[in-house]
């Protein structure tokens, strides 16, 4: 997600109700704080900031955990500075469904519990009597809170599953179809072929004995009967031959039905149009690796844009894909890439996997084609 202003960040429907929480605790400080009003709205506002952070600098996995360190960090300083148990503990609840939407929920608990302790310490240190009550009211306040996210946060997850579930059925649907649709005019053109061919060279072999007949040599009749089946058969096989040139698997259709349901990355195809490819296999596997790539960019390296190139170069299959996104981390083939190695290895092809200087992931992936494979480039 691009960086945005933060009062379109503030308005946002799952942050508005926290920034009216923020808001309300602000304004509830000058009657539990003795502190300078500028020292304790500037923890306020640094609170905020974390809060707000993907929003106003772009979602960045790595940035993450510090957003949630400086709002914490932030929460427990506004506790100690209004350590009177007002509406300042409300911090941590907005911070704890924070944790909940993106780590796991036994992460999110020893979480949670490390920050309530830190509040029970500054209460007690503070000299409040009611240490313990007003810490055990605000955890009952954050469990709800997690549970909350933490559900909501599993029925996104398991939309999002269901989605590319139905992307992946409706693209193998559009494999299916083509290779369905190729299989009947593969069967028409050689009924055409076999049958009506054969009886119309049959018919001409029988026309041309009768116009070997002294008596009939010269009849109109038998010269136009030659004529009409010799012009006749010969449509038939450019018939023929146009239903075997037109096969070919829309490979295009059934990577957009792919990358349909994803927000981010938007799939870029750059399709070779003199290839029709015609192996169902070969497409299967052309569509899973392509998958992988898109799981990747969106899941590790946070891009924008896959850009998918594919095109026949000197009797091979040229595959690149390439993202926009940034790797945390150095290069390391996990089960993703792993497996995508295996598929094409199992296509009799290589694949190779590099980083491009400023990060992003790049595949290389070239595979033999046969003549069986795809049709005669237009």
């Amino acid at each position: 997600m691009s960086p945005s202003s933060p009062l379109r960040a503030m308005l946002q429907p799952l942050n508005l109700p926290a920034v009216l929480s923020w808001l309300g605790v602000g304004l509830s400080l000058p009657y539990d704080s003795g502190t300078p009003q500028p020292l304790v709205w500037a923890v306020m506002g640094a609170f905020l900031i974390g809060f707000l952070g993907d929003e106003l600098f772009g979602v960045q996995r790595a940035r993450r955990g510090a957003w949630f360190w400086l709002q914490a960090v932030a929460a427990l300083g506004i506790c100690y500075l209004a350590s009177r148990g007002g509406a300042a503990p409300a911090l941590l609840v907005i911070l704890v469904a924070q944790l909940a939407m993106h780590y796991p929920l036994r992460l999110t608990i020893v979480l949670t519990a490390l920050l309530d302790l830190a509040l029970y310490l500054i209460l007690l240190d503070s000299g409040h009597r009611g240490a313990l009550i007003i810490t055990l009211c605000f955890v009952g306040f954050q469990g709800f809170a997690m549970l909350v996210a933490h559900y909501a946060r599993s029925a996104e997850q398991a939309r999002d599953r269901l989605a590319l579930v139905n992307a992946d059925l409706l693209a193998t649907r559009a494999l299916l179809a083509d290779s369905a649709r190729d299989a009947e005019r593969l069967r028409m053109a050689r009924e055409l072929h076999d049958v009506a061919g054969h009886k119309l060279t049959a018919m001409m072999l029988n026309l041309r004995a009768l116009a070997a007949e002294p008596d009939l040599a010269q009849r109109h009749e038998v010269q136009v009967a030659q004529q009409l089946a010799g012009e006749l058969l010969g449509d038939i096989r450019a018939v023929v031959q146009a239903l075997r040139d037109a096969r070919g698997l829309d490979l295009a259709t059934a990577l957009r039905a792919l990358a349909a349901p994803l927000p981010r990355p938007a799939l870029i195809l750059a399709l070779d149009e003199r290839l029709h490819l015609t192996d169902p296999a070969l497409a299967e596997t052309l569509l899973r690796v392509v998958q992988e790539a898109l799981t990747n960019a969106a899941r590790h390296a946070d891009a924008a844009q896959l850009r998918v190139t594919l095109r026949r170069d000197a009797g091979a299959l040229d595959l690149r894909i390439d993202d926009d996104g940034r790797a945390h981390a150095p290069l390391r083939e996990g089960n993703g890439l792993s497996g995508m190695r295996e598929r094409v290895a199992a296509a009799g092809g290589e694949v190779d996997f590099s980083l491009s200087p400023e990060g992003s992931m790049r595949i290389h992936a070239r595979f033999p084609l046969h003549p069986s494979a795809a049709a005669r480039p237009a």
